[in-house]
């Protein structure tokens, strides 16, 4: 938020609906997100078996790591995969996330071209295992996934990592959306905070239309120039979708779904998140508060998630 806090002064980003952290805990994520369901967006483990309990498609699970001796089993779990990925079930912000991309000479090669033997791979774990990138500190275990395949379509406007969509949704109503793209400064994640870009998306069409990188406005990605603006997302109306269905899965008011698209396998939910960040309304260049409290204001809100998609499409046609 650095950037229009900048610019403008606070009663200014009041009157443009801007809603800072304070806001955000008191009045959606204290009201709307009971603690006793955090467990299930906390522990990426129990999100994708919740997930695929509900037939929503997630990235496949290769194996989990908990305690230190099950390293010695690595080999066996990733000898049928030339590619994976590594990252802690308990993590945030895209902290302690390897990427394997391959395999040369007996050694792991990772997103950023070095190479890992198994050693190095299995000290990761470790790590991981310590706590070292678990909320709190927390020991935790490691999750070895599929590594996704983007589509095609984003390579213009991506480097060395897969691109997300993140989209705030309240009370069941998806209501802001944008694609994050890695960089070479975030290391090929699609984490903001480490240096990807926001490209905020038109709710009703899928569009993109600006994109913001380390909180000032770019039209172009710094590594590619590919051209942010103007591109449609596919399987838009389904990924909405999704983004509704999370909501019903974890029975939190105020989340933040993170969706990947797959070459061959399409959309997949890859995290959901009881305290999503706000830099999406930079993305968008729009403040968040005034669809909220619309929604808020409803007795009652759809039953089906088609009509709540329908309701997110039709509440960005009545802000503009």
């Amino acid at each position: 938020m650095g950037f229009w806090k900048f610019r403008f002064p606070w009663t200014r980003l009041r009157r443009l609906g801007i809603m800072g952290m304070n806001e955000r805990n008191a009045d959606f994520i204290l009201p709307y997100n009971p603690r006793r369901n955090f467990p299930w967006v906390d522990d990426k483990s129990k999100t994708k078996a919740l997930a695929l309990s509900a037939g929503i498609a997630v990235p496949k699970l290769y194996g989990i790591v908990e305690i230190e001796h099950q390293i010695k089993k690595l080999r066996e779990i990733i000898k049928p995969h030339e590619d994976f990925v590594i990252k802690p079930a308990h993590g945030s912000g895209g902290e302690g996330i390897l990427i394997i991309i391959g395999r040369q000479n007996g050694r792991h090669r990772k997103a950023n071209g070095t190479l890992a033997s198994d050693d190095e791979v299995g000290h990761h774990i470790s790590n991981i295992l310590s706590g070292m990138y678990s909320l709190g500190g927390l020991p935790d275990s490691a999750l070895i996934e599929y590594r996704v395949k983007f589509e095609p379509l984003f390579e213009p406007i991506s480097y060395q990592g897969v691109p997300d969509i993140r989209t705030i949704v309240f009370r069941g109503v998806p209501v802001l959306a944008m694609m994050r793209l890695p960089t070479r400064l975030s290391d090929g994640k699609a984490n903001l905070h480490q240096g990807a870009i926001g490209v905020g998306i038109d709710l009703a069409s899928g569009r993109t239309f600006c994109g913001v990188w380390r909180d000032t406005p770019v039209d172009q990605h710094p590594d590619t120039g590919g051209t942010l603006a103007g591109l449609e997302i596919p399987y838009w109306s389904e990924i909405l979708a999704l983004t509704a269905r999370c909501h019903d899965l974890v029975r939190l008011g105020f989340i933040g779904v993170d969706i990947v698209l797959d070459k061959d396998f399409g959309p997949l939910v890859l995290e959901i998140n009881a305290r999503p960040g706000l830099s999406i309304q930079l993305a968008n260049k729009t403040g968040i508060l005034p669809r909220l409290r619309q929604i808020e204001s409803m007795s009652e809100i759809p039953i089906s998630i088609e009509e709540r998609v329908r309701l997110a499409q039709q509440l960005v046609v009545s802000n503009l």
